[in-house]
């Protein structure tokens, strides 16, 4: 799984270790790490202090690869915030896009009570059509 993370220093151990920032959840989707979690890096592995970094960890917690954040910070900075893709933009289109979902599902349901509307006519017609054949069947037994 791919996380976030920031490079400390533990002064009790002496070593340097990462503390998880965020995880990734889906493709373009990631989760705040809200407790502070942290990794060891081992004794021999130097890093700048405060540096960002993504690292990618097994399913039992070992570091399996570690690179600099920067390349995917400018990634996100050139994709989402040079157009002007802002919290408050975002919520405004999941705003536009229940108001959508919302008027089409009244939409919808306003045709199924039409269809329910028509088939319930039809059925009328259908009796009414009966009992003309019955009361036409009924006058011409009546003149024979």
């Amino acid at each position: 799984m791919l996380y976030l993370a920031q490079v400390r220093k533990n002064d009790f151990l002496d070593q340097h270790q990462l503390r998880l920032l965020a995880r990734q959840e889906a493709d373009n989707l990631w989760a705040i790490i809200p407790e502070e979690a942290f990794i060891l890096l081992g004794k021999g592995k130097i890093m700048s202090e405060n540096l960002l970094v993504l690292v990618e960890l097994s399913p039992t917690g070992d570091i399996e690869r570690i690179e600099d954040a920067a390349n995917w910070v400018l990634y996100l900075v050139q994709n989402y915030l040079t157009i002007g893709i802002t919290p408050e933009f975002l919520q405004h289109e999941a705003e536009r896009a229940e108001h959508w979902r919302q008027s089409l599902t009244l939409q919808n349901q306003d045709l199924a009570r039409r269809s329910l509307e028509l088939e319930a006519r039809r059925e009328q017609i259908q009796a009414l059509e009966e009992s003309l054949k019955r009361e036409k069947n009924g006058y011409s037994q009546e003149e024979s």
